[in-house]
């Protein structure tokens, strides 16, 4: 399902999301906030923010930066395409710059405009950009059953605690607690009344948001197991974690672009249907010589792989169109793009024929993309 469609939200509620992204990044170290450091090329949050799109059925994203980076917050949807998307002001701490994100639903003067209230909202890190959309069907369902919820995980160090002295006091026993990590998921109107309700205290020195649900509204929150990749960007160190794991995520995800004749449009469900199992698989029918939205979002989505199908004399001038598409990118300046032309060789299309002069043309097309970082393949099918 491409970006910006609607599907059914799980339970059948309407859900958006809050992503608050206001954080300086002390910790990381250096003068840009981590949530805008770049991870291939791309800015964190975009993953973040990509993770949210990409779920159909939430219907509005709202991400809460700092007065000094809204129009960077900005310019990074509009240069990655990103939909559905409203940038509010946040507030001196994570706790204030959540709240500035729920008053858009609720409070007209808050925002330019009003969007529709959810009655399920969901609260993610912008600085968490491996969440998948399982977690958040499964916090999203826990959250309309008791009206609040969680990710957790289990605990990695035992917790202790220090005397005034500096010395050990007390350990905690390990198997008891869990870390509480995103996404959370409440009822709209209980989270709501947790922030109108809450002290400055709370909302100074606070992080926990479902403790705010048990405390003003007294919501027991369901707490959900959570995957391995719910962790988040804290230190340097995990950012190249993270560009790791984003360069094996996108070694797995291919995007077959067919034509749109009946016969090539057969193919090219029949493609992505068998790689499916293996591979996360993006299929679109489309002519390669319009400049399509449904692909340009997909490139801006850093796809690196691509299976063109066609029927053409090799259809070169028409995959140069799509090559050229790559580079006003600028995604093959960060990691090789793989280009897999798949020619069927149709009985009924008698014109259809290779020579020497095709495969030298072929190979010197191949010679010249490779220069830009775009590796380019060459397979003909006999297609009966």
């Amino acid at each position: 399902m491409e970006p910006g469609s609607r599907g059914a939200a799980p339970g059948g509620v309407s859900v958006s999301a809050v992503l608050p992204a206001g954080g300086s990044g002390e910790r990381l170290g250096g003068a840009t906030p981590k949530q805008f450091c770049a991870v291939q090329g791309r800015p964190l949050v975009s993953y973040a923010v990509r993770a949210m799109e990409r779920i159909s059925w939430i219907s509005d994203i709202i991400v809460v930066v700092s007065p000094e980076n809204i129009e960077t917050m900005k310019t990074i949807i509009e240069k990655y395409g990103h939909k559905r998307v409203t940038v509010v002001e946040g507030g001196i701490t994570r706790h204030r710059s959540i709240f500035n994100g729920l008053k858009v639903f609720a409070e007209k003067e808050f925002s330019s405009h009003l969007v529709q209230k959810p009655e399920v909202v969901i609260i993610h890190d912008a600085v968490r950009p491996f969440v998948e959309e399982d977690i958040v069907s499964k916090v999203v369902m826990a959250a309309k059953e008791h009206g609040a919820a969680g990710a957790i995980r289990p605990l990695v160090s035992t917790v202790i605690a220090s005397a005034a002295d500096g010395c050990l006091d007390h350990s905690l026993e390990r198997a008891r607690y869990r870390a509480s990590e995103m996404p959370q998921a409440f009822l709209f109107d209980i989270i709501y009344e947790a922030y109108q309700q809450c002290t400055d205290y709370d909302l100074d020195y606070g992080t926990e948001c479902l403790h705010l649900a048990l405390k003003y509204c007294k919501t027991n929150a369901k707490l959900v197991e959570g995957t391995a990749d719910l962790w988040k960007v804290t230190y340097k160190r995990d950012l190249y974690a993270a560009e790791s794991i984003i360069k094996d995520d996108l070694s797995q995800q291919v995007c077959v672009i067919t034509d749109v004749k009946e016969t090539l449009a057969q193919v090219g469900f029949l493609l992505p249907e068998s790689l499916k199992s293996q591979i996360k698989v993006e299929a679109i029918s489309i002519s390669l010589s319009k400049n399509d939205s449904c692909l340009q979002n997909i490139i801006s989505g850093q796809c690196y792989n691509f299976v063109c199908v066609n029927d053409k004399r090799w259809a070169i001038q028409e995959t140069q169109e799509l090559v050229d598409m790559l580079e006003k990118s600028n995604i093959p300046l960060l990691c090789p793009v793989v280009l897999i032309l798949v020619h069927l060789d149709i009985p009924e299309n008698n014109s259809f024929s290779i020579g020497m002069e095709d495969l030298t043309m072929i190979k010197k097309f191949a010679r010249e993309t490779k220069k830009k970082n775009i590796l380019v393949y060459g397979l003909l099918i006999q297609y009966k």
